[in-house]
């Protein structure tokens, strides 16, 4: 496996790319770390400079307390990212990564250090909104059960009572940061974005995918894949092809 490049506390580097024209920041979903993008880096490589968010209570960070809003996350991440590299950035976020990329994406263009384009993959607009989700305050066992039906965690830890301990207290974090999330009335990023969802995805509809439009004064442009939430595990080439397409690799 591919061995990470430590660049500081939140970013990882699995396959550092320093010639690359962009950079693209990649942040997991709830209950994900950093190594869920090891095989868009080997990819992407040498064409882009792929950075993985290392969120706090994983792996390497598991005995530090998940963040508490999405918020709080993008503050710290945005301070990782607003170095002395000055080559285009692009970010790329699944699930709660999205939300936490439009944040970023939103901290960025404050800073007067805009993306170049914002990838949202597998969660519905800020704007689109349902009825309140209350999974974080529910027992571990309706937990477990909600995040299992995605298909996206490894049939072993929920097999695993010692290694399911573990990572509870970060997959509650998550999802109280994402179900208590409110975006900011009016905010309205200036960059393109493209929106990436699968056709049965249970957390997303179609329908609501589109309505990221309206957070973006740029273009919005929307790829639909067959699959559930976790859609790009099976369509990985397809998913990459887009990001080379717009980014020009």
């Amino acid at each position: 496996m591919t061995s990470a490049v430590d660049s500081g506390v939140w970013i990882r580097r699995y396959q550092p790319a320093p010639d690359a024209a962009v950079r693209l920041l990649c942040l997991p979903h709830a209950g994900g770390a950093a190594s869920y993008y090891v095989p868009v880096a080997r990819a992407l490589a040498p064409g882009a400079d792929v950075l993985a968010v290392q969120y706090p209570g994983r792996q390497d960070r598991r005995t530090e307390q998940p963040l508490g809003s999405v918020q709080e996350l993008a503050e710290r991440i945005t301070e990782a990212v607003a170095g002395s590299d000055d080559r285009p950035l692009a970010l790329f976020g699944h699930s709660m990564g999205a939300l936490v990329a439009h944040e970023v994406a939103l901290r960025l263009e404050e800073a007067g250090r805009a993306p170049v384009r914002l990838f949202v993959s597998g969660r519905r607009a800020p704007s689109a909104l349902r009825p309140s989700e209350d999974l974080h305050k529910r027992s571990d066992t309706d937990l477990m059960r909600a995040v299992r039906a995605l298909s996206g965690t490894d049939d072993q830890v929920f097999e695993n009572e010692e290694l399911l301990r573990m990572v509870l207290p970060t997959i509650r974090g998550d999802y109280r940061a994402v179900e208590t999330y409110e975006p900011r009335p009016g905010d309205l990023l200036g960059c393109p974005v493209t929106v990436l969802t699968g056709d049965d995805d249970s957390t997303t509809t179609v329908a609501e995918a589109r309505s990221w439009a309206a957070h973006t004064g740029g273009p919005c442009d929307v790829h639909v894949f067959p699959g559930g939430h976790f859609y790009l595990n099976d369509r990985s080439g397809e998913v990459l092809d887009v990001v080379r397409r717009h980014l020009r690799l």
